[in-house]
């Protein structure tokens, strides 16, 4: 049940002559100004919880932190200071790296090759993911590899309250990492009730909040929001697209000239990128050779999605699919997914460095996991859209003088 709750502030007047001047020119009542009331409903946050996520929306000065204040007080993260000198993964404290890298990878920033640089060189985008990573990392564990009943134990009572939140980044951003945040909190991998406070409307939606504190309105509102699909287009591409990608992948940024090449674009703009090879020895038998999904969309499954969406193409034309991954969030969803075998574990990687022709690596020094696509089974459709709310466009076209599949 909410619980109403009302807020007075009071600033000082300085009583200098502009002052006086300003409130003699424009007929300005000083000691009505200086002080401003908010009577609002809230959320009962002392008794049993039944929400994960609120969100506290309104435009400026409308009296958003002054209310998230009030409400959680220390537990309202407004800024964040990280070290000039420090890659991003030494400022999570005595975590250890698999908490760190769940941590990062839960709220969508899962590029290797960019925790290891400082805060300060990051990408705008980057910076929010790593503000929320840090801020999430006093709520409890983030494991990549827990599954969804994971996490909510003790932690499940702790709250934290994000001011700013998206403030700074561009829209798809926002709406990307919304929907990350989310989907670690509903899942369980971060055990904490998160309460975001921003002047952004456009992130209700896909954060899908159990509840919204209006402060333009000051209405308090339970929501059951949906989170809307996302519609992906996959190409067939030219090998050049990987130049967009290659900064991007944890391993060598070369790709092999024989690679069979294809795009996944959301609303325009170059999202995913997989390519695929035969398996060097096994006949009709195809391997991812890279996936990458830009920064700006990580955390909501479009990686994933368009792997399996080049799964089954491939397997339509009798071929089996398989990947061989060091990434946990990718182990993480081929072994919880159906839609994958794990068929070979090489804690030491393998050792076929130009083993097999010239200029190939293997994945010799790192753990590595093998899993096979199985895909749906037989006379099943796969839900458009998914569980992750990502679909796919079933035409596929392709790009302009690309082959078909």
């Amino acid at each position: 049940m909410p619980t109403p709750l009302d807020i007075v502030v009071q600033c000082p007047v300085f009583n200098s002559f502009r002052v006086q001047q300003v409130a003699g020119m424009f007929d300005v009542p000083l000691a009505e100004k200086v002080s401003q009331r908010f009577s609002v409903e809230v959320p009962d946050l002392t008794g049993e919880l039944d929400w994960r996520i609120g969100l506290i929306v309104g435009p400026s000065g409308s009296g958003k932190t002054t209310v998230a204040r009030r409400l959680f007080g220390p537990r309202l993260v407004e800024h964040a200071s990280w070290p000039d000198d420090r890659a991003v993964v030494d400022c999570f404290g005595d975590r250890s790296i698999r908490e760190i890298t769940g941590l990062l990878t839960a709220v969508g920033f899962s590029s290797p090759p960019s925790w290891i640089k400082p805060y300060n060189v990051l990408s705008g985008g980057e910076r929010f993911r790593c503000d929320l990573a840090h801020a999430l990392a006093g709520c409890g564990s983030a494991d990549p590899m827990a599954d969804g009943s994971a996490g909510l134990g003790d932690g499940a009572a702790q709250i934290l309250a994000f001011d700013e939140f998206t403030s700074v980044v561009d829209r798809t951003v926002a709406k990307v990492g919304s929907a990350a945040v989310a989907k670690a909190i509903r899942s369980g991998k971060i055990a904490c009730r998160f309460v975001a406070v921003t002047c952004h409307y456009d992130v209700t939606e896909w954060l899908a909040p159990d509840w919204v504190l209006d402060m333009s309105s000051c209405m308090f509102q339970r929501r059951c929001l949906q989170r809307p699909p996302i519609q992906l287009d996959l190409f067939r591409c030219h090998r050049r697209v990987w130049r967009l990608f290659a900064k991007h992948h944890y391993l060598s940024g070369k790709l092999n000239p024989m690679a069979r090449c294809h795009l996944a674009m959301w609303e325009g703009s170059p999202a995913a990128f997989c390519a695929t090879l035969p398996v060097i020895g096994r006949r009709r038998h195809w391997r991812i050779s890279r996936i990458v999904t830009l920064p700006d969309y990580q955390g909501i499954g479009i990686g994933m999605r368009v792997a399996e969406s080049v799964g089954d193409l491939h397997r339509s034309q009798g071929h089996r699919f398989n990947v061989t991954a060091s990434h946990p969030a990718l182990i993480a969803h081929c072994r919880e997914s159906p839609l994958w075998r794990a068929i070979h574990v090489q804690k030491n990687g393998s050792r076929g460095k130009g083993k097999f022709a010239p200029g190939y690596h293997g994945s010799a020094g790192r753990a590595v996991v093998s899993f096979e696509y199985l895909g749906p089974p037989r006379g099943h459709r796969r839900p458009e859209p998914n569980a992750d709310g990502c679909s796919k466009n079933s035409s596929a076209p392709r790009g302009p003088g690309e082959p078909a599949e």
